[in-house]
C-alpha cells in the first residue's frame, strides 16, 4: 500500500458510493465495509483510468490475502500487511472503457486468530461509477476447508498451514457461480462440521453459527464489528444453498477424544472394534444434519438445497442419505437432495492433501450441471 499523485483523484467514502455491490455477508455499516468470510467481496463498474482502494488489515498471525478480477479475470493476488493505506487496482487504463472490478477476499474467516481483519474505507478516482448489473441466480455455499479453498493453491510438497495455501477462486464454489452467471456467498471453516470439528470439539459445528454474520470470529473486536448478530436474511435469499459438509465429521471418528478445557466433559465420536462406525455416535450425526436442514429451510423458505459430499472421500454418505431422506419424510420437503462429487485423485491433489484446482473444476462441473437441471 502506497501513496498515489495524481491529484485529478477524487476521494470517495464507501458509504457514499451508489452502485456499490457488496458480496458475502456483512452488517448494515459501510464506514467501512468489513469482509468477513472466504469471498466475500465489494463490485465497482468503473468509468475511468485510474482507481485506488483504501484498505485496513490486521492480524495476530493469520493474515488476509485478496485477488483483484477485472473484466471478470483474476490480475492480482496479495497478501496485506497490518494497517490502513491506499491500494492501486489499475491505472493508465483507457477513461472511456467500463472496468468491471471485484476485490475479493481470499481467505477464509479466521476463528483461529481473534486480530484479523479486512475493511474497505474508500475509493479514490478521476472516473465515475456505474450500476452492476443484477445476476439471474443466487448460491450460498456452506462447508470446512474444501469450500474454504484450503490447498486450492501452491505445490503438494507445502504442508504449512497459512493463509497463503486458501485460495476463494481456484475453488468450486466460485467457478460454480461463474459457470452459472450467479452472485454467491460462502460459509466454510476448515476442521469444521455438521456435529463437530475433526478433533471431537462440538464447538467446532457450522450449524450452531448460521444465522450469525459471522459468529464463528472470537474478540471483543468482532463483536464491536458485529460479527456475532443475527444475519437479516431477508436481505439476500439463495435459489440454491450446496451444503459440502462431512469430511471433519468422519474424521472425529478416527480422532483421539476431546476434552472441555472448562467443563471437563469428554467428546469423542467411536468406531467399533471392527472398525465400523459406533451406531449411536452415527446416529448423533444424522439427527445433527437433519436439525441443520431445518434450519436452512426455516431461513430460506424457496431454496434448493443440495448436500454435495465426496471431493475426500465418500465413507460419510450412507449416513448423509439416511438423514436426508429422514428429513424429507418428515417434513415433506422436496426440495432437498443429495449429489455425490468426484473424489481427488493423486493428480488431483493440491497442497496439504486437499483437493487441488482440478479436483474443484471437475467438481464444479458437475455441480454446474446438476444445478442447472434443478433450477429449470
Amino acid at each position: 500500500m502506497t501513496k498515489h499523485s495524481n491529484e485529478e483523484l477524487q476521494t470517495i467514502a464507501m458509504s457514499d458510493l451508489a452502485h456499490l455491490k457488496i458480496h458475502g455477508r456483512t452488517t448494515a455499516n459501510r464506514t467501512p465495509v468489513t469482509l468477513f468470510w472466504t469471498g466475500s467481496a465489494v463490485e465497482l463498474n468503473v468509468q475511468g483510468a485510474e482507481l485506488w482502494v483504501e484498505v485496513e488489515s490486521a492480524y495476530d498471525h493469520l493474515e488476509p490475502w485478496i485477488r483483484i478480477v477485472i473484466n471478470g479475470v483474476p490480475v492480482s493476488r496479495q497478501m496485506l500487511t497490518s494497517g490502513r493505506g491506499w491500494l492501486c487496482i489499475f491505472r493508465g487504463l483507457n477513461p472511456e472503457a467500463v472496468k468491471n472490478v471485484r476485490i475479493i477476499k481470499d481467505v477464509q474467516a479466521m476463528s483461529g486468530d481473534p486480530g484479523c481483519l479486512l475493511q474497505l474505507h474508500a475509493v479514490r478516482t478521476e472516473g465515475v461509477m456505474l450500476p452492476v448489473e443484477e445476476k439471474p441466480y443466487r448460491i450460498e455455499f456452506i462447508g470446512d476447508s474444501i469450500t474454504s479453498g484450503e490447498g486450492a493453491i501452491g505445490a503438494k510438497t507445502e504442508e504449512d498451514w497459512v493463509p497463503m495455501w486458501f485460495s476463494a477462486l481456484h475453488n468450486y464454489t466460485y467457478m460454480t457461480a461463474e459457470a452459472l452467471d450467479a452472485e454467491y456467498r460462502v460459509i466454510s471453516q476448515s476442521g469444521w462440521g455438521v456435529l463437530s470439528s475433526w478433533d471431537n470439539n462440538p464447538q467446532g459445528n457450522i450449524p450452531a453459527y448460521y444465522e450469525q454474520v459471522c459468529g464463528l470470529l472470537k474478540g471483543e473486536r468482532n463483536e464491536k464489528l458485529g460479527a456475532f448478530e443475527p444475519h437479516d436474511f431477508s436481505s439476500w435469499q439463495p435459489d440454491v444453498i450446496v451444503v459440502n459438509l462431512g469430511s471433519n465429521d468422519d474424521g472425529a471418528f478416527h480422532s483421539p477424544a476431546w476434552t472441555d478445557p472448562v467443563t471437563g466433559q469428554v467428546y469423542k465420536q467411536r468406531l467399533n472394534e471392527d472398525g465400523t462406525y459406533h451406531e449411536a455416535d452415527l446416529a448423533k450425526f444424522e439427527q445433527a444434519v437433519e436439525r441443520f436442514l431445518a434450519t436452512l429451510r426455516t431461513n430460506n423458505p424457496c431454496a434448493q438445497i443440495v448436500w454435495a459430499y465426496g471431493m475426500l472421500g465418500a465413507t460419510m454418505l450412507p449416513a448423509i442419505y439416511r438423514a436426508v431422506h429422514g428429513y424429507i419424510k418428515q417434513t415433506g420437503d422436496r426440495l432437498v437432495s443429495i449429489i455425490q462429487l468426484p473424489d481427488t485423485t493423486e493428480e488431483m491433489m493440491g497442497a496439504r492433501t486437499h483437493p487441488g484446482e482440478l479436483s474443484h473444476r471437475r467438481a464444479a462441473e458437475v455441480l454446474t450441471a446438476y444445478i442447472r437441471k434443478i433450477l429449470k
